[in-house]
């Protein structure tokens, strides 16, 4: 069971004095609400990110985490893939009930189709494109399911630690380090926006904080402005 929060917690007691005492709860006990605290979030180079990937043994994690890195996904997005999402005419990824249950497409690299296409051969699953491979590795064919989410998680662990990358990274830092890399890449937030699958821009719009070349090209029309001054 999750730990409450010491909010939580006086929120329940006010609720009980409330409702269950009948009682006026004291002025000098009304809650104070904490600023929010604005952290950003880890972001992977590049080159930390084929490290990362290069460190993974097992080919479908390997290319699960590719897909993940490769079309921004969510962890869940991912392991959810199933055959007749991949359109490789198109080169598209068919999303199907992302967060909000909102479907959406998302650019699909050539590289990362042909790693589909090469991992598919391996198992020639019907439906799924990452099924689970069972306990003695080989039941990929017939699973019923996709790849557990705890063993991908632990797959990202190990081969963050082979690396020698020293980031708190995790698998969701894959989808920030995308959003990031496109936006250096000069992609602009709309399309990033679209991708990602976000609902609000201004989630979107944090990524500007993220990105050297914003950064250098906000810099650089600042001097600008202030030269003449």
């Amino acid at each position: 069971m999750a730990r409450q929060t010491s909010t939580q917690v006086i929120c329940a007691f006010k609720l009980f004095w409330e409702k269950t005492l009948k009682r006026v709860w004291p002025h000098e006990l009304q809650l104070v609400r904490a600023n929010p605290c604005f952290k950003l979030p880890v972001v992977l180079s590049a080159a930390e990110v084929r490290r990362i990937l290069c460190a993974v043994p097992a080919l479908d994690q390997r290319v699960a985490l590719s897909t993940i890195y490769s079309c921004g996904l969510r962890l869940g997005e991912a392991l959810r893939l199933e055959v007749r999402d991949v359109d490789g005419e198109r080169r598209f990824l068919h999303i199907r009930a992302g967060k909000g249950g909102r479907d959406r497409y998302v650019p699909l690299p050539e590289r990362t189709l042909l790693l589909l296409r090469e991992l598919w051969k391996t198992h020639r699953h019907p439906t799924l494109l990452f099924p689970a491979k069972g306990h003695n590795g080989q039941g990929a064919a017939t699973a019923t399911e996709p790849m557990n989410r705890s063993t991908l998680q632990r797959a990202f662990r190990l081969a963050l630690h082979a690396s020698g990358v020293r980031k708190d990274a995790h698998i969701h830092t894959l989808r920030h380090s995308y959003a990031t890399h496109l936006l250096e890449q000069g992609e602009n937030l709309r399309q990033i926006q679209v991708n990602l699958g976000h609902k609000n821009p201004n989630v979107t719009a944090l990524y500007t904080h993220l990105t050297s070349l914003c950064k250098t090209q906000h810099q650089k029309r600042l001097d600008q402005f202030m030269g003449d001054l």
